[in-house]
């Protein structure tokens, strides 16, 4: 913090990278608190390719009213071949200096922080981050925003899936996100009561995983649903459905993808409450003086991590709670 900074009198907010419900609800209370510092906004339309292509809207309190209870983002997103150029980056910034922006809150996963922090090295633009990702892989916060309402989305498909298992005796194998982490397999694994999860933190063995469902056959369990996230590496539930089926010809065998349905729908009241925090959070580091950081809440407090940190780092699983999956299956 540098009691040199200028006031912070313009701010730009973008969301970038994967949609998460809570998006808006973020976008909503960095706005809002914004103006009770009385701070002018700019909403950057579709990222880092509205950064670079002069897509800014003032926004205003009004601009931002009935948003909270809506998922997706409504600045939208998408991704900018040009920005992971020098020349983007600086039309980036020249955009900004054109507006008089003080400095850009940049909402979204760590693609998003990268991007924000090389616009704060290369260009001086003083920039927060606000997580926001479904699969939970940021470290410096406990979740991210859209984590939670992901979890009880896929939980409530898993649940409707279980009921079709057990009434037809069937083998689901079902496929969630998590290309690089396996957050959201873990935790419904445990809360929906599944036999077996798949991670792609751990290795997975085809012939360990044949031997678990030959023993619950020898049980008599003539139901079972296996928990498999996306980027496990089996490849994801179809070809892991393709591995096994030979060998297990007495099970009528179904594999369900849930796929993008996870990043829809309204978000929870916990990731609304989180958003809300974090938005504001923004917003008040900014005035302090902050720059290059990220905002998070670790132990119901919050925290700040400095962006290098967490682009750097991915955040790992409790593994607690991976030998409590083992336990209970």
């Amino acid at each position: 913090m540098s009691e040199d900074l200028v006031k912070v009198k313009t701010i730009a907010v973008l969301t970038s990278g994967g949609d998460s419900p809570g998006m808006n609800a973020a976008v909503r209370a960095v706005v809002r608190a914004a103006a009770q510092s009385e701070i002018n906004v700019y909403g950057v339309k579709h990222g880092y390719y509205g950064l670079i292509h002069d897509e800014f809207v003032e926004m205003d309190t009004h601009s931002v009213s009935n948003i909270i209870q809506r998922g997706g983002t409504i600045l939208k997103s998408a991704r900018s071949e040009e920005f992971r150029t020098e020349e983007g980056r600086k039309k980036a910034a020249d955009n900004l200096k054109k507006y008089n922006i003080d400095a850009l809150v940049a909402i979204g996963g760590d693609g998003t922080f990268t991007g924000a922090n090389l616009l704060s090295k290369e260009h001086g633009v003083n920039a927060v981050g606000v997580p926001a990702t479904i699969d939970n892989d940021i470290i410096g916060t406990d979740e991210t925003i859209g984590y939670d309402s992901a979890l009880n989305t896929a939980l409530e498909a898993i649940d409707k899936i279980r009921d079709t298992a057990d009434a037809h005796e069937r083998m689901f194998l079902v496929e969630v996100m998590g290309r690089d982490t396996g957050f959201i397999a873990l935790e419904t694994s445990i809360a929906s009561g599944a036999e077996i999860a798949l991670l792609p933190e751990e290795l997975t063995n085809v012939e360990e995983v044949k031997r678990q469902l030959n023993n619950m056959l020898k049980e008599q369990r003539r139901s079972s649903l296996v928990v498999v996230a996306e980027g496990d590496e089996t490849g994801g539930a179809i070809k892991l459905a393709e591995k096994i089926k030979d060998d297990f010809s007495q099970y009528d065998m179904r594999v369900c993808i849930l796929g993008h349905i996870q990043r829809g729908g309204a978000p929870t009241a916990r990731d609304r409450v989180l958003a809300s925090r974090l938005g504001a959070a923004a917003v008040k580091v900014l005035i302090e003086g902050h720059s290059e950081v990220m905002v998070g809440v670790v132990n119901n407090s919050l925290k700040l991590t400095p962006m290098r940190v967490a682009i750097s780092k991915k955040k790992e699983l409790d593994h607690s709670l991976i030998e409590l999956a083992k336990i209970l299956r």
